[in-house]
């Protein structure tokens, strides 16, 4: 069955009109006709067995038979901290993170960040992410949308993770002493992770000072040197293999 992300979606509705990006998606990409069924996500939780009642190119009218039980949630809130990185490296990162169950993606320059993107041109990037984790949404039947914040200055942003009890960790490709196995090894499950994954160039010498003055955890993913998207994926797979819901069978 066909799912969709369909934000504000009153309570009491028995019906809903789709119209815009959706509509089209509906119509010419998915090409469902009247009387199919769907399934209509809310991002914040819920999700709605549909039925199509009405199919336009500029709109599509649903009549909502039920909502359904939620899924639940996972063990573990991960905030990702992604250094912006050349273009579709920066989709494919945003896309798997979304996959992969994070909360809350905030986005940050440093020093040796190469993607560059101009004020004018922040709202369309950030637009263009959040369709991406919408289509990531309904690719892994999740109903909840991450929250996504715009990018901030490196210092900023380390300075802004919560001081109460969580992990907060740094990957760093010089750390030599602390992997991220030892880590979860020494450490008891948090609800709350913080994790910073940095730019093609890596973080310079201060950038790391001002991390673990924060409270971060600098450490290694082992001896390959990983392309920052591939860090971010293999980071977040193991983090809620470990302690989120990776490790579930089907239907737990």
């Amino acid at each position: 069955m066909k799912r969709l992300l369909i934000e504000d979606i009153g309570p009491s509705l028995d019906r809903l009109t789709i119209t815009g990006r959706e509509a089209r998606y509906i119509n010419k990409v998915s090409r469902l006709k009247k009387g199919q069924e769907v399934i209509i996500m809310d991002g914040k939780g819920q999700s709605f067995e549909c039925t199509i009642e009405k199919v336009s190119y500029q709109a599509v009218t649903v009549r909502i038979k039920g909502r359904m039980p939620p899924q639940p949630p996972s063990p573990i809130a991960i905030t990702l901290c992604q250094a912006l990185i050349k273009s579709q490296a920066m989709d494919y990162a945003i896309q798997k993170a979304t996959e992969l169950g994070v909360g809350a993606i905030r986005l940050f320059f440093s020093e040796r960040t190469v993607l560059k993107i101009e004020p004018a041109r922040t709202t369309a990037k950030m637009n263009r992410w959040k369709e991406i984790m919408k289509s990531a949404c309904r690719q892994c039947n999740r109903a909840d949308l991450p929250s996504l914040e715009p990018p901030v200055p490196f210092e900023e942003m380390v300075e802004s993770a919560p001081k109460n009890e969580m992990l907060k960790i740094l990957l760093w490709e010089n750390e030599e002493k602390v992997g991220l196995k030892e880590i979860l090894n020494r450490t008891s499950p948090r609800p709350r992770i913080w994790a910073v994954v940095g730019p093609e160039g890596g973080f310079t010498p201060d950038e790391i000072d001002a991390a673990r003055e924060s409270g971060f955890q600098t450490l290694s993913l082992g001896n390959r040197i990983l392309r920052a998207e591939t860090a971010a994926l293999s980071l977040l797979s193991i983090i809620q293999y470990e302690w989120g819901d990776l490790n579930l069978s089907h239907g737990q």
